[in-house]
């Protein structure tokens, strides 16, 4: 019942348009795509504006049925200025999205949150939710911390995003997703990760970029996460598997079928 749609970070090698095609090959009904680079040395695709890769790769969503669950990474940093951010919120229309993932990057909470809910206002003309994904680097460290901001901000298009590993890394438990309402989780991010957390920052960033598992083959809480959050909430699968040494296309065939065996075997 739930939509599974491939993350930009499992096949960060590839070009949006190769992405759909990829996804599309594979068998996943959506996509998440990467407007801006999350990183200094990621790769950066000009399909912010009416440029001629943007328009080729509606046109290869259109041909392929593929459809854009979300859009990403917009960060809110102490001097972010939120009209600034309108660009990527119409490419995010125009690409069909539904959400707008964000992280939190400014250490002033009260400032956050006002950004965060003028985000959310700028938004709502454009049928794009925005989502905080709490990270144990990032100002919105944990579940909590991003729950009080996404409730503080009053918007109703406005939603926590679980990614189970950063979960997990931050010391949150399945049992704290009960104090979010259901319609603040419309989607959720999904992988596997070894039960043992790295011990310092640099072991964090490594694992969750670079050396995650599919579903099933480690030891984070997925069942508990699942029970937790609406029953046709969408999947993006984000699985970097670096050192299996996998082209993109079999990343992407892997991260599949490993979640759909693991669903199946929900039931």
């Amino acid at each position: 019942m739930r939509s599974l749609s491939l993350a930009t970070l499992t096949v960060l090698e590839l070009s949006p348009v190769e992405m759909v095609r990829c996804a599309a090959d594979a068998g996943y009904s959506h996509v998440g795509i990467r407007l801006l680079p999350a990183t200094a040395d990621e790769p950066a695709w000009d399909i912010v504006g009416d440029t001629p890769m943007r328009r080729e790769l509606v046109a290869t969503l259109a041909g392929t049925g593929v459809r854009t669950l979300d859009v990403e990474i917009l960060r809110l940093k102490p001097d972010t200025v939120v009209p600034n951010l309108l660009p990527a919120l119409e490419a995010g229309r125009c690409l069909g999205a539904r959400h707008v993932l964000v992280a939190g990057n400014d250490p002033d909470e009260a400032r956050l949150t006002a950004r965060f809910a003028a985000l959310c206002e700028r938004a709502a003309p454009f049928g794009l939710s925005i989502y905080l994904e709490p990270m144990p680097w990032t100002d919105a460290r944990d579940f909590t911390q991003a729950a009080r901001i996404v409730e503080r901000s009053g918007q109703p298009n406005a939603g926590v995003l679980i990614d189970p590993i950063h979960f997990d890394r931050a010391g949150n438990v399945a049992a704290q997703i009960a104090s979010v309402p259901p319609e603040r989780l419309a989607y959720l991010q999904f992988c596997d990760a070894t039960a043992a957390r790295p011990a310092d920052l640099e072991g964090l960033l490594r694992q969750a970029r670079t050396e995650r598992l599919p579903p099933g083959e480690g030891g984070l809480d997925l069942r508990g996460i699942l029970a937790a959050v609406p029953a046709d909430a969408p999947l993006s699968l984000e699985i970097p598997m670096r050192s299996r040494g996998l082209p993109a296309r079999a990343r992407a065939a892997l991260a599949l079928q490993a979640t759909r065996r693991f669903l199946s075997e929900l039931r």
